[in-house]
């Protein structure tokens, strides 16, 4: 059974306090600052007001300092994080490289507490000013989005009711992740407020306990979906994901710069807290020491669903080129992709590729034509088709042309960087606005790659399976590997009451059970995870060996993503990844093909 809500225990020792009276509670009687930072999502008047009160209630005397009353100017915020290059581009931003403290001119030096005095330092950057106790307040990068794209949300630095898509996924995240990240060694508590009335906190050395534990064991994170204008109806037939919902078109198994990871005993009291925190405290143990001297702190596999069952084509686009991605965007590697169908069939398709016979000029003048002018094109006259087999994958290098047509399951088995999203056609398809949807077309055609055509495509991009290793009532093989990709894709087959043997040697794998009921991994150190149909598991590089073993009646196959052991495309001199580039969610221009 499909869990929407994996939830693992604290650590011994760890300190869970839900309500705000719970919460207030944990704070001394005073003299001390206290800094509660957090991103601007959060509601600051109501925490600083719930906090008072329950503080003042046991006669704690409070005083509250917000923090954003002491940005710099909204004119000066923006000059001091927007290059005229990004000024004058629609749809990206390079990723901020801009500290919290470049968003102030000079910090409030507030008068200490005294006696049984609280001084209570709120907002995004609280831990700038001195303090006695650090505590963080956070809301998932979800309910950001969401604010912003209903009016209500603000970016960071800038007034209320200005909330800018563009804006908070490549200025704020960034730096709010790297503040964040510097944050987490020393925080001495994690408040999750997304139930306002009902709040949950964790003790600093709890959750540092609790990440330790879960970066050495098999994990899940917290899956959502999101809708889009192509989306299909999949995660809410199958799964029961939001039924109410227009659709859900995209479903976020493992983002790392998104996803979090539910700690608790019950869903009435647990705290949500961001996967890339046991990235940036045990990188060794989560990422494998090769992989993290390579990737630093990010994280850089993800895995997530693109359901057009019941929905529309995506849009046909491609993502940069390395180069691009660096110099233009500020990644240190590319959107690499690739698709798996979990669902599809020989009367579904996927994009994939150029002809052997296009006419890049004529490709050039029908996708203008379209995008200003309205003119449909027809994208089988420049880009290539293939049935959608379920079980097949499909290799998508960066500046491959590709699409998801209508009708198929696609489990997208890709590099981290998910943002740059370059269309070239859309369909003449309208947002949820009813708005033109942005088409980024410049972009993508100065990353087209042009080399790869026709049965190239074929014979590099849509490989068959390779036999790597076998036992007894299974077998494990390699569906895809391309020199210029730095992952492969493999996948297991086990019949019924199979028992597969499989070791990290060093490199985090993630699974996704894509047919079947399901498994049960076992460690060597004693863990046990079951994992079911449509679920994904990270399996940390500190696991080492370990056994999957079928379950329910017939065959069960688990698609299996790790770094290539050979590091394909290591260069000397190489830019590593910095440890906290923020990644977003569909809405602007982005993943939502």
């Amino acid at each position: 059974m499909y869990r929407l809500d994996p939830r693992y225990a604290p650590a011994p020792g760890a300190v869970l306090a839900t309500g705000w009276q719970a919460v207030a509670a944990q704070l001394p009687q005073g003299p001390a600052t206290v800094a509660v930072d957090g991103p601007p999502t959060v509601d600051w008047d109501a925490l600083a007001a719930r906090l008072t009160e329950g503080l003042t209630a046991r006669g704690t005397a409070v005083r509250t300092l917000d923090l954003r009353a002491h940005h710099a100017t909204p004119a000066e915020v923006r000059r001091r994080t927007e290059s005229t290059e990004d000024a004058q581009d629609p749809y990206y931003c390079r990723l901020a490289e801009t500290s919290l403290r470049d968003l102030f001119d000079d910090l409030p030096q507030p008068r200490p507490p005294v006696g049984r005095e609280l001084l209570l330092v709120v907002g995004p950057g609280a831990a700038l000013v001195p303090h006695d106790l650090l505590w963080y307040a956070d809301l998932p990068k979800r309910h950001a989005e969401a604010a912003v794209t209903a009016g209500t949300g603000r970016n960071l630095g800038l007034p209320a009711g200005e909330g800018d898509l563009r804006r908070l996924f490549y200025i704020d995240w960034p730096v709010l992740d790297r503040h964040r990240d510097a944050l987490a060694p020393r925080v001495d508590a994690w408040l999750d407020v997304q139930d306002h009335e009902s709040p949950t906190s964790i003790d600093g050395a709890g959750l540092r306990a609790t990440s330790a534990e879960l970066a050495r064991r098999p994990v899940r994170t917290r899956p959502y979906f999101n809708s889009t204008p192509w989306g299909g109806h999949w995660g809410q037939r199958a799964l029961g994901f939001a039924p109410g919902a227009r659709n859900t078109a995209l479903g976020y198994e493992l983002i790392a710069p998104e996803a979090g990871v539910l700690i608790g005993t019950h869903p009435g009291q647990q705290v949500e807290i961001p996967f890339q925190l046991l990235c940036v405290l045990h990188a060794d143990d989560l990422l494998g020491p090769r992989v993290r001297a390579r990737f630093g702190t990010s994280f850089p596999i993800r895995f997530d669903y693109l359901d057009t069952v019941g929905g529309g084509n995506l849009s046909v686009h491609c993502h940069p080129k390395e180069p691009y991605m660096r110099e233009r965007f500020g990644w240190a590697y590319t959107q690499h992709e690739t698709y798996y169908m979990t669902l599809g069939g020989p009367d579904t398709r996927v994009f994939l590729g150029l002809r052997e016979d296009v006419d890049l000029d004529l490709f050039r003048k029908e996708i203008e034509e379209a995008a200003h002018d309205g003119v449909p094109m027809d994208p089988e006259d420049h880009v290539m088709t293939f049935p959608a087999e379920q079980g097949r994958l499909f290799m998508i290098p960066a500046g491959t042309p590709h699409a998801s047509g209508a009708g198929n399951l696609v489990l997208e088995i890709s590099a981290t960087p998910y943002l740059y999203s370059l269309r070239f056609y859309d369909w003449l398809r309208p947002d949820a606005d009813g708005n033109p949807r942005q088409l980024p077309y410049e972009h993508g055609l100065a990353n087209l790659e042009t080399g790869r055509r026709g049965a190239a495509v074929e014979r590099d991009l849509v490989q068959e399976p390779r036999t790597l290793r076998r036992g007894e009532g299974w077998r494990e093989e390699l569906l895809g590997a391309l020199e210029e990709m730095f992952y492969e894709v493999r996948r297991y087959t086990l019949d019924t009451d199979a028992v597969a043997d499989d070791d990290t040697a060093g490199r985090f794998h993630v699974l996704n059970v894509a047919e079947g009921e399901g498994v049960v991994l076992y460690t060597a150190e004693g863990e046990r995870h079951t994992l079911s149909y449509a679920e994904t598991l990270t399996v940390p590089a500190a696991v080492g060996p370990y056994r999957i073993a079928a379950v329910g009646e017939g065959a069960v196959r688990v698609v299996k993503a790790l770094v290539r052991s050979d590091e394909p495309g290591v260069r000397p001199g190489r830019p590593r990844v910095r440890p906290d580039h923020s990644g977003v969610r569909p809405g602007h221009s982005r993943a939502d093909a």
